[in-house]
Parts: C-alpha cells; sequence; structure tokens
C-alpha cells in the first residue's frame, strides 16, 4: 500500500469511445491445440493489510474499541457514567514490567449501589442483528473489602436496552470471566455500558463482545460476511500482513509476528501506522490489537484454499517516513524471526515453534512454500538486507521461494536499479506495484509480453486504477476503473508463464474508517459489498483455467484492437475451454469465435459484467448495480457468434466435446 500522494494521473480518463459503427462482424481464432503457458493455481489471490479498519473494527469480529486500555489515551472509546446521581471515579493503573505486553488496566470504584460505571462506543458503533448471540467476557479481580458484581448493557441509539446480563467476579486475583445473552432487535450504532451494581471497587482489562455467529463459529473470531466473501473468490492466495503495516513509521512499530500468536490478552497493542498517515483522513482511534494475528492469517488461507504468503520486516521501517534502519550487524534477530516463522507454519509438532503452533490448537503443518522478504523497499541497503536473509533462509530451507520488491513504481531508477539486480541474483518472484490510471492499465497490457521468459516469476502484488489521481480521497471504485483493469489482466493472464501471481490493493474499507480508496471490499457495521472491481477479481479467479490458448484477431494477439482486449483458456481439470473478452467501447461489437484444434460442445455460459454508464459503482444500499449476469449460448461447428456489449467485461465457458 502506498505511503505518499503521487500525481500519476490529475483527471479521471475516459476509456475509448468509437462513433463509428462496430457492427461489421470480426472472427476470432483460438487455437485450441496449441498450449501458450501454464496458470499457476495462486495466479489470483488476495492481499490483506490492516488499513481502511480492515481489521479492528473490520474483519476481527470484536465489537468493544481499546478493549485493554492500552491506548495512548486510554480512555478513548470510553465514558463515564454515572446514571441516576450515582458517583464514583476511575484510575487506569500501569504494571510496567509486571505484564509489558498489557501493562494497563482499569480501577473502578462506585460509591452509589447502581448506576455507575462505563460505556463503550465500539467502532463508529457496534452492529447488533436481532436474534443473534452475544459473548461478553471481561478480566476482573475484586479489590480487598468489595463485593460488587458487574451488569452488562446493549444501548439502542434510542437510549433502550437491547440485550444484557451480569457477570460477579468472585476472585482478588486477575480471573476471566463470561456471559451471554441474546439481542432484541437490530441495530448498526449500539452502545455497550459496564454497570457496577453494589458499592465498592474493582479492576478491569480485556473487556470484550463478540458476536456468536463469526467465521465457523471460532470464539474471539473474524466477522462471517467479510471472510465469505473471501471465500465467494476462491483465491489462489492470501498475503498478509500487508503492506506497510510490515514496515511501519518506525521499527518500533513495525510487525512483529511473534507478538501476534497465543492468549489474546498478551499480544502487545500498538499504534496502527495510517493513524496519522492521512491529514484528510486522521484516525487518532486507528491501533492494532493484533486479534488478527499470524495464526489467524494462516486458518483463513487454509480455510479458503489459499496459499499463504506472509511477508516480513527485513531490517528496514518505511522508507517513505522515517527511513530507519538496522546495522546489517545487528540484523540476526530479524532473520531468525524468519525462520522460526517457517519452523511455526511447517516444522514437525517436536520443533520449538511447530510444537508452539500445535499447542495453539493447529498440529497439522501450514504448508507454506513462499515468504516475502520486505514489503516496498528498495535501493543499496535493501539489496544488502535481502542477500543475508535469502542466504539464512535457503541455507535451511531450500524449497522457500522468497519474494523480492521492486519498490513502489512501476518503472523509472528505483524499479530498473532492483530489478536488473534482482534479476542477476536470479530471485525466485519479482513483486511489481502499479497505482495509476485507467488509460495507464489499458496502455500497459502488452507490459510482459516482451519479459524474459527464463528469468523470475512476477508478482503483481498491489494494483488499482485510481479514478482521480493516486491516494485522492475522491477515488472511486467506479465501472471505467474495474473495466480497465479487466483489460490489463488480460495481458496478466496471456503471459501466465511470467506472471504466477496478482492481486487487488487494498482489500477491505469501512465506510466511516477508511483512509485510503479505491478499495475492494467496503462495509459498515452490519453490511457489506463488493465493487465492480471485486467482480472483476472473482470472475478472474473463478475462470483462471490451467493452460494459455492463443487468441487471435487477423493474426494478432487481442490487445486493444477496436476497444477490445481477450484471452483464451483450457481448464483440464472441467474439460472446459475459458474465453475471456473486454469490449471497452461504447459501441456493441458482433464477434465470431471459432475454435480450432478441439472438438467443441453444443453450449455453455456467458458470464456478463457491464454497465454502460462508466461511473457506475456500487453500494451498500444498492449493492448489485454492477455484478455479473449468466446466460446459456450454443456453439455450433466449433464456433459461436456473440455480441459484445459497450463497456463489458464476458466470461465465456463451453464444455470439450467427448
Amino acid at each position: 500500500m502506498k505511503k505518499y500522494i503521487l500525481a500519476l494521473c490529475t483527471a479521471v480518463f475516459y476509456l475509448p469511445a468509437y462513433s463509428q459503427s462496430n457492427s461489421a462482424e470480426k472472427v476470432y481464432t483460438i487455437e485450441a491445440g496449441k498450449i501458450k503457458a501454464h496458470v499457476q493455481p495462486t495466479m489470483y489471490g488476495i492481499f490483506f493489510e490492516d488499513i481502511n479498519m480492515g481489521a479492528d473494527g473490520g474483519v476481527y469480529a470484536e465489537l468493544v474499541k481499546n478493549r485493554s486500555f492500552e491506548f495512548k489515551e486510554p480512555l478513548m472509546g470510553w465514558n463515564e457514567l454515572k446514571e441516576g446521581g450515582a458517583n464514583g471515579s476511575i484510575l487506569i493503573l500501569n504494571r510496567g514490567a509486571v505484564n509489558p505486553d498489557n501493562p494497563k488496566f482499569i480501577h473502578v470504584t462506585s460509591k452509589s449501589v447502581k448506576g455507575y460505571g462505563l460505556s463503550n462506543e465500539g467502532f463508529h458503533g457496534m452492529g447488533i442483528k436481532k436474534d443473534d448471540q452475544y459473548n461478553f467476557s471481561v478480566l476482573a479481580k475484586q479489590a480487598m473489602g468489595s463485593n460488587v458484581s458487574l451488569q452488562i448493557e446493549l444501548i439502542n441509539s434510542k437510549g433502550e436496552v437491547i440485550g444484557s446480563t451480569s457477570v460477579t467476579p468472585s476472585s482478588k486475583e486477575w480471573k476471566k470471566y463470561a456471559a451471554s445473552f441474546t439481542a432484541k432487535e437490530t441495530e448498526p450504532k449500539a452502545t455497550l455500558k459496564v454497570l457496577l451494581k453494589g458499592a465498592g471497587s474493582i479492576d478491569l482489562d480485556m473487556v470484550s463482545l463478540f458476536p456468536q455467529d463469526t467465521w465457523k463459529q471460532r470464539p474471539g473470531g473474524l466477522r462471517a460476511d467479510l471472510v465469505q466473501k473471501l471465500a465467494d473468490m476462491k483465491p489462489g492466495f492470501l498475503r498478509f500482513p500487508g503492506g506497510c503495516i510490515v514496515e511501519g513509521r518506525e521499527l518500533d512499530t513495525r510487525y512483529q509476528w511473534k507478538k501476534t500468536i497465543g492468549d489474546v490478552a498478551n499480544r502487545r497493542m500498538i499504534i496502527n501506522r495510517w493513524n496519522t498517515e492521512f491529514a484528510h483522513r486522521p484516525a487518532p482511534d486507528y491501533y492494532q490489537s493484533f486479534g488478527l494475528g499470524f495464526l489467524e492469517y494462516f486458518e483463513i488461507a487454509e480455510d479458503i484454499g489459499a496459499s499463504p504468503l506472509p511477508i516480513i520486516n527485513c531490517g528496514m521501517a518505511c522508507q517513505f517516513n522515517t527511513c530507519e534502519l538496522v546495522p546489517v550487524n545487528q540484523l540476526g534477530p530479524y532473520v531468525q524471526d524468519a525462520l522460526d516463522l517457517i519452523e511455526f507454519a511447517n516444522g514437525s509438532i517436536l520443533t520449538k515453534w511447530g510444537k508452539k503452533r500445535a499447542g495453539l490448537g493447529h498440529p497439522a503443518p501450514f504448508n507454506l512454500k513462499m515468504l516475502g522478504v520486505g514489503n516496498e523497499q528498495w535501493g543499496e541497503q535493501y539489496i544488502e538486507r535481502y542477500k543475508i536473509f535469502e542466504k539464512a533462509i535457503h541455507a535451511k530451507y531450500p524449497q522457500i521461494k522468497l519474494v523480492s520488491s521492486l519498490g513502489p513504481f512501476p518503472g523509472g531508477d528505483i524499479f530498473n536499479f532492483a530489478n536488473e539486480t534482482f534479476r542477476k541474483l536470479k530471485a525466485s518472484i519479482l513483486d511489481e506495484h502499479y497505482y495509476a490510471s485507467p488509460k495507464w492499465f489499458l496502455q500497459n497490457v502488452k507490459r510482459y509480453d516482451n519479459y524474459d521468459r527464463n528469468g523470475p516469476k512476477i508478482f503483481a502484488g498491489e494494483y488499482a486504477a485510481q479514478s482521480v489521481s493516486t491516494g485522492s480521497p475522491e477515488n472511486k471504485n467506479n465501472w471505467e476503473c474495474a473495466m480497465a483493469e479487466a483489460a490489463f489482466m488480460t495481458g496478466l493472464e496471456r503471459n501466465a508463464d511470467v506472471v504466477s501471481m496478482a492481486s487487488y490493493a487494498p482489500l477491505f474499507a469501512n465506510v466511516e474508517g477508511w483512509q485510503w480508496t479505491p478499495d475492494l471490499i467496503w462495509f459498515d457495521n452490519l453490511r457489506s459489498y463488493g465493487t465492480p472491481n471485486y467482480y472483476v477479481q472473482q470472475l478472474y479467479s473463478l475462470n483462471k483455467g490451467t493452460d494459455v490458448v492463443p487468441l487471435t484477431l487477423n493474426n494478432e494477439t487481442v490487445t486493444g484492437q477496436d476497444g477490445c482486449f481477450g484471452t483464451a483458456a483450457l481448464d483440464m481439470h472441467t474439460h472446459e475451454l475459458i474465453i475471456k473478452m473486454v469490449n471497452t467501447g461504447k459501441e456493441e461489437q458482433s464477434a465470431d469465435f471459432v475454435v480450432n484444434g478441439i472438438k467443441m460442445g453444443s453450449t455453455g455460459t456467458m458470464t456478463l459484467l457491464q454497465s454502460d454508464d462508466l461511473t457506475s459503482v456500487n453500494s451498500l444500499d444498492k449493492p448489485l448495480t454492477v455484478s455479473p449476469l449468466k446466460s446459456e449460448i450454443l456453439f455450433n461447428d466449433n464456433h459461436v457468434k456473440l455480441r459484445l456489449k459497450p463497456y463489458s467485461f464476458s466470461v465465456i465457458r463451453v464444455k470439450m466435446a467427448d
């Protein structure tokens, strides 16, 4: 994810419009018997980063903000309650070295029988669903001489109680207490009250509220609708945890995977690096609780059938911010973290970190095959550090493929230096990023046509068409951008012998808590929707096939003739031919697809993604404005005649004859 505002484009670029009639039928030829390239199972995947409240306040289903009082302002998200004239006091205490991973807790004293306590606002409110169960928990200990209980209430926007329960902490030592209740109504902006019953004092920490209905019903788990949208893409890989989160603004706030596993009460919270990055979207309450940590990332990947691709810090903080570096003679702990991560993912339960994984409930290995060294690094300092990581990792794990960064730009001196250097080093996978105008994506459909077929594979690791300019808060997830990405992706697929992975970025955005736009999936506290860009990514992933075959018009690859872009592939698993066509023009076009080399069946399907309005967007209220429509088509004597609608992306599938 970019950390800068770079004006790669200054205005909306409208896709080509053709005033002339395109009614003359064009004959496209598919040489289905000539395999051009093998498509990797990892071809289309997901890039996750905790930006736009993607984790806390997003896919991580915790409803309480600042549950452990560890924010810089310990009461951020909390309010003191004095109902009916009740009186009391609160103190934030710091255990410091006694518990460095979770030092702060709150000491609450009530001088009234009832009515004194705290309320929590959640993440822009708490999304509550009628008849769903909610699970409250808290770490608590009674003060000497006290015997207070806790009344727990969910309050709707009218001030009414829509769910309640109680817990009675009994121990003078820290202990977890839990209770569940069912919500009486749906409320998108609920608040949580924690009221003391009885006069006395109590210490509280890790005040938590989760829906029972999480992904796979895992306690303290993830928001089911958001993970389902990922599963519906059937992605080939999941890259995590970012992104610039990996780097941190400075090394102290870098992502350290070992601090994100185990008991959530002992996962050290830190500020989110997007907290103050954008002046147009300040987020002073944006922190990382790491309730979504490395075990959970691996589990998500496993759940949705994606190959895990973790990215580790290489001893460099964000080069657009502090550019803080670890001296190369002090890289040992960073390298060891990488080695330990591989053992955590793949090691037997007899190893130190394999045993740790098993102790966390996952004895089976995660079958890690790839690892990213650094995120969006560049320059000689990065190369120097990469070499140290590569030598150590491959000495112990020669089978692990390493992903190398080519920096934040798709060209220029930074890119050229890294590209040339890593090719000389015979790197495995090169990570290219591009955030640019729709025009750029159309002009770069042939980007990989002349790449070295014997060199490193390409990971199109972060990309998204920008409707206004890169990093602009006015960017929209409109159909123009999505269609340009669909056209560009024909070039990725056509060059599948070079490009082995690709992922749109960023993934998630909270409609009230975003910092960067455009984004693939948007959500509020109760609802979510896929953008037109999401459906483009989904259609490619669901229809990637196994082997690319030539698709030509007048003996030339289809790379923009009359505004059309195309690719074809065989799916050897389902014995089908898959054709993808993007018509970026404003005129409908007549097309006759002739298939040579393989006998085709007589029926197939066409899935259409289309809008006559290039500015069309989806929304929470209208989530399917631009969404796929499927219909049946007929093949006759190995060819099919189709009308390619204006501003459209079409996916045709037809069975091969027995």
